[in-house]
C-alpha cells in the first residue's frame, strides 16, 4: 500500500471512528468533549481532528450548531446511514474501546450537556450578559440571564453554577414557590 492510499485509509477510518463516536453517544458532542475523547484514545492529532472535523460538516456527515459560546456536532442521516454500511471497516478493538468510553462517559456529557453557563458582550450597553440553563431530556428547567459590568463577574458566575448548580437550582425554586405576605397595591 502506497503512502497516499494509507493517508486515504486513515482519513477515512478517522471519519468512521468521529461517526461512531457520536452515534453511540447519542448526544450532540462539543468540540472539546470530542478533542478529549481523541486525545485520551490517541486517534488523531489536534489538527487532524479539526480538518476532519470540518471536512464532515462540508460533507453533510456531522451537523455543527451553535449552542452560545460552545460548538456542537451531531451525526446528520446521511452520517448514520454511511456508518450503518461502513461500520465493520473500524476494527472490532476500536469499536469496543469507543463503547467503554463511551459506558464511561455518558453521565459527564449528559450533565454537560444539560448544565450550561455562557456570556458574551452585548455591544449596545457594553455589558455582559450571563446566560446560565438547566435542561432535563430536552425541556427546560431553569434559564436565567444576568447583566454584569465585568468579564471577570461573568466567568465567576459561570464556574458558579456550573460547579452548584443542584444548590443554586433548588435555593432559587424554593425562594421562588415560598408563600410571601405581599402588601396590596394601592
Amino acid at each position: 500500500m502506497s503512502e497516499a492510499e494509507k493517508s486515504e485509509y486513515m482519513l477515512v477510518e478517522n471519519k468512521l471512528i468521529l461517526l461512531y463516536l457520536i452515534d453511540k453517544m447519542d448526544l450532540p458532542l462539543s468540540r472539546s468533549q470530542i478533542t478529549d475523547f481523541v486525545r485520551e484514545g490517541e486517534y488523531m492529532d489536534y489538527y487532524t481532528l479539526q480538518h476532519t472535523l470540518a471536512d464532515m460538516v462540508d460533507g453533510l456527515y456531522l451537523e455543527k450548531v451553535q449552542d452560545n459560546n460552545n460548538t456542537r456536532y451531531s451525526i446528520t442521516e446521511d452520517g448514520a446511514t454511511t456508518l450503518e454500511y461502513f461500520e465493520n471497516h473500524i476494527p472490532p478493538a476500536i469499536r469496543t474501546k469507543i463503547s467503554k468510553y463511551v459506558h464511561d462517559h455518558f453521565n459527564t456529557v449528559k450533565r454537560d450537556f444539560e448544565v450550561t453557563a455562557n456570556y458574551f458582550l452585548d455591544s449596545e450597553t457594553n455589558e455582559f450578559i450571563v446566560k446560565c440553563g438547566v435542561y432535563e431530556d430536552k425541556c427546560v428547567l431553569m434559564e436565567i440571564n444576568v447583566s454584569v459590568v465585568s468579564r471577570e463577574q461573568a466567568k465567576m458566575i459561570c464556574n458558579n453554577w456550573k460547579s452548584h448548580v443542584s444548590e443554586i437550582y433548588l435555593n432559587i425554586l424554593t425562594e421562588l414557590v415560598n408563600k410571601r405576605d405581599v402588601e396590596p397595591a394601592p
